[in-house]
């Protein structure tokens, strides 16, 4: 197991890529805690789980300052320093266009999408400075790359944000041995298709990315030695064009 002895914390664990990407890393012998917004969403991810080692839970809002705060404590505690941090949290809606998107959607989706991703940034940056050592994922979306009419206006304006302030972290802190990687999934099944505007085929789903491909490269960018850096990674289902 080429991660033991490592720690990480995944938000967005209870479902979807993040789940997925908890799983392959206690698979590789990490400790690893889920957060999300229902624990009773993390409580069945934990339970499913018969891997080695075991998932760690606590509920929070990751768009909520305050909240974040008590999860990086309670982590502090439960895991000590986090080596690893993937910000996997994210929500889309269904009214997804310039004249259909309203503002209370708009607002949510920047609150969780991208100052989620920055209020964990904000915690975590300050102890692996203290190491100089530590690694960060964001999973941002291919409506991070290319604006699209799939992702809809506030997905991909939320998304562009977190691909930015990825970027910029990774420029302020790669001194201080800290590496951040940007994650630019395509098309993945993953509860979010729930909130499609038309749903999704079971013939569209099948082509489609599963989480443990987006896992096993998260895994691949965890088990290189700090002196890589993976900037950024494009990983998309076959069937999707990206130009």
């Amino acid at each position: 197991m080429r991660l033991t002895g490592k720690t990480a914390l995944v938000t967005g664990g209870g479902t979807g890529i993040g789940l997925g990407i908890a799983i392959a890393l206690a698979q590789e012998g990490c400790r690893v805690a889920i957060a999300g917004r229902r624990a009773d969403k993390l409580k069945a991810a934990a339970d499913s789980y018969s891997g080695p080692g075991s998932l760690l839970t606590c509920a929070a809002d990751v768009g909520s300052p305050q909240s974040v705060g008590e999860l990086f404590r309670w982590a502090a505690d439960k895991l000590g320093p986090i080596d690893i941090l993937v910000n996997s949290a994210g929500v889309n809606v269904a009214r997804r266009t310039m004249a259909e998107l309203s503002p209370e959607d708009w607002e949510n989706m920047l609150r969780i999408n991208v100052s989620g991703t920055y209020y964990c940034l904000r915690e975590v940056l300050p102890q692996m400075r203290e190491r100089k050592d530590g690694l960060i994922i964001n999973i941002s979306s291919t409506s991070g790359k290319r604006a699209s009419m799939l992702g809809g206006v506030g997905y991909c304006a939320s998304k562009f944000a977190v691909s930015a302030l990825g970027q910029t972290v990774a420029l302020e802190d790669g001194q201080h041995g800290i590496r951040v990687t940007n994650v630019y999934p395509g098309e993945v099944d993953t509860p979010i298709l729930e909130h499609r505007p038309t749903p999704v085929s079971a013939e569209r789903r099948a082509k489609m990315l599963k989480p443990e491909d987006v896992a096993a490269a998260a895994v691949m960018i965890a088990c290189l030695p700090p002196r890589a850096h993976v900037a950024e990674i494009i990983i998309k289902p076959t069937v999707q064009d990206y130009a």
